[in-house]
Order: C-alpha cells, then structure tokens, then sequence
C-alpha cells in the first residue's frame, strides 16, 4: 500500500458497532464485555439499534466493523438488523467491508452461510495460539481443531477475507510452539494476520494473578516472539502495513486503516469509542446502564474531547506513526524532528525520513516514540497555520 492510498482513509466514513457477549470472560480481557447475560442480548440490540436511527445521518459507509466480546455468539439475525439500521440511517456502500469478529467455536457452516446472505464479507477469527496448552492458559475456550473448521466454513460460504488474531508471549509458550502456530496459521490461507503481545492489564484476573506474584510476559521473549513473527509472514506473503497487523496485497482492514489516517467514524454500543467533525466520543461502558440509558431517552454519551489546532495535529502523528507509511510532513513532524527526543530516536535508527515522510523503523518502540510524541510543544504560530 502506498502511502497516497493509506493516506486517502481519511476521508472514508466508517462505523463501529460494539457487542459485549461472551460465552465466558478470557482472564486477560480488559474490554467492555459480559459473561452470562444472554438475557439481555434482545435489549441490547434494539438499543444500538434505536441509538443508529437517532443518531445523525452521514453518507454511505465504506467499512463497517463489529467488535467485541463476541459477535459470532448471537443469532445473525440480530446482527443483520443492525446492519438494516445502518443501511437505513447512513447507506452502505456497494463495495464496503462488513467485518465481524468471531470465535472458533461459535462459527459452524451454518452460521457463516447466515452471515455471509446478510452482507457480512470479512470475519476475524480469534484463534490466538494453536498450543492447546497456550489456549489453556489464555482461558480460550477453542481447540486448534476448530481453528481450522472455522476457516473452511467461512470460506466455502464465500468469505473473501479471513483474518486471524493470535497472541505471543504467553507464560508456558515456547520458541516452538510459536513457530508452530505460525505455521499452522500461514496453512490455513488467511489474507490477513494479527499478532498482539499478550498485556497485563490491571483490574483483569490475570492482572491479579500477576500482582499475586504469578509469572508476567517476559518482554524480551516478547520481543522475539514478534520479529519471528514479522520474518516468517513476510516470507509467507503477508506484508506488514500497521505495528500489529500483515496481509496480502489488497486485504488491509479498511476499517482500521480508517482509523489510522484520522479518518471519521461512528460508534455504536456501549463502552464504544467514535470520532466524527473533530470530536472524540464515548459511551457509556457497562452494558446494563447503556440500554437503560437508550430505553429512557437519555444520552448514551459519556463523554467527549474536541480534537483541534495543535491537539489534531499530534492526534494526527499518534495514530498514523502506527502505520509502515508513517505520517507526511506538517507541523508535529517538524516539532518532532527538532525535539531533544526526536533527534535521539533519530539518531538511534528508530524513527526514519522517507520520502519526507515520518516512520518508524522499529516497530517495537513504537510506545516510545508515542510517549515523544505526547511531550511535544506546540510551535509559536496560530491554529489556522498548525491546521
């Protein structure tokens, strides 16, 4: 991908849509999801949907993304009505990607048959290891069997992009179980892969754990762990075009390319996050309170950050220096540049000018150079001229 057509994501309408059901909770988790309340699914989603048709009308969306929790674990029916409500309020493009999440073991043929009739194009499959000690440890649910069942049934009901998601680094994996699920994974055809390191986050059952004095990441083998990962996908095919994420030619998620330009998207469901006309927005995180909130009348806000003038422009280099194109030049590049920091990674090698564009060369201190980024001072000009 160039960076002409990374950058050209900016100006793509895109949605998300949150669904925070799960058949159990990973102990690692830290997003807004519930365990053990399909009684409330029904609600759930006649509030998103009611949250879409009141919400203000936009253009045709060219990526629509469904998170999670687990989208794959309710009835598809559900799913295609928010994809009506959408269609209704805002229109969908007739080339748009429609992406779901989903678990290998909520995914049989006749439910991505269901899927597939309803518009959805792309599913990303939360595999995370193929060790069925690993899977064990992170509390999946699946065995690497399913993985591969999964795949096949999306694919013979005409899937056209199938990712999947692993994750590196977890206590008890070893140099050769990696190397294994990266090979099982590459054997399965995907057009997209990503690999996350696993992250302690605190409040989560494996961050306790971890505070208890359980054994935590290591983040050298975690270091490892990802330039593997990076060697053998590129061997395989797969380009890295984002920090996290590879894929063949043509297959980028384009919801998340949307994202990574500071392009607009809107938000639907609760503890969901959007942006549109220059505003960071929120909604409310716990489910119950969300659909009381939508039921009532009420605002299913809770809260918002207007992004502009100089907080735009590092808004601008935080979330593009994400991407192997990098950010073009601008005010926040030239901050950076003659910063103390930017010259030290400059100097070091990890952050590179090419084509007069900003990127960074390892990807691995990419929270480094974030972490610079925020620190940077606003140049002595007006916001017209920084925008």
């Amino acid at each position: 991908m160039t960076p002409t057509e990374a950058d050209a994501y900016s100006t793509s309408a895109a949605a998300y849509v949150h669904v925070p059901f799960c058949s159990s909770v990973c102990p690692y988790c830290d997003f807004a999801v519930v365990a053990g309340r399909d009684d409330l699914v029904d609600r759930y989603i006649d509030a998103v949907c009611t949250e879409i048709m009141t919400s203000e009308s936009w253009r045709p969306l060219e990526a629509i993304y469904f998170g999670g929790g687990t989208p794959s674990h309710i009835d598809p029916l559900l799913l295609g009505g928010v994809l009506d409500a959408l269609s209704l309020k805002h229109g969908i493009s007739a080339d748009a990607e429609v992406s779901l999440e989903a678990n290998p073991e909520d995914f049989d043929a006749t439910r991505a048959t269901a899927l597939r009739s309803l518009g959805f194009n792309r599913v990303s499959f939360g595999a995370q290891s193929f060790d069925a000690g690993v899977l064990v440890a992170l509390g999946r649910r699946h065995q690497a069997g399913q993985i591969e069942s999964s795949v096949r049934a999306a694919r013979d009901a005409g899937f056209e992009n199938v990712s999947l998601d692993l994750i590196y680094g977890t206590p008890g994996e070893t140099t050769n179980s990696w190397s294994d699920t990266l090979s099982r994974a590459i054997d399965l055809d995907p057009d997209h892969i990503s690999c996350y390191a696993l992250t302690v986050e605190p409040g989560t059952p494996l961050g306790r754990a971890v505070r208890d004095g359980a054994e935590a990441p290591d983040p050298d083998i975690q270091a490892d762990r990802y330039e593997n990962a990076d060697k053998v996908l590129n061997a395989a095919g797969h380009t890295r075009y984002e920090v996290s994420n590879w894929s063949r030619p043509e297959h980028e998620c384009r919801y998340n390319l949307n994202v990574w330009a500071q392009g607009q998207y809107e938000a639907y469901g609760n503890g969901s996050h959007g942006y549109r006309d220059g505003v960071r927005f929120r909604n409310i995180r716990r489910v119950d309170a969300y659909v009381r909130a939508v039921e009532s009348g009420k605002t299913q806000r809770s809260g918002n950050d207007v992004i502009e003038s100089w907080d735009a422009e590092i808004d601008r280099l935080f979330v593009g220096l994400r991407r192997v194109v990098g950010v073009a030049p601008g005010p926040g590049v030239t901050a950076f540049l003659t910063s103390d920091s930017g010259r030290r990674l400059l100097d070091a090698g990890v952050v590179n000018m090419v084509g007069g564009r900003l990127t960074i060369n390892r990807p691995l201190l990419t929270d480094e150079v974030h972490r610079c980024v925020i620190d940077l001072e606003a140049p002595e000009c007006t916001p017209t001229q920084i925008q």
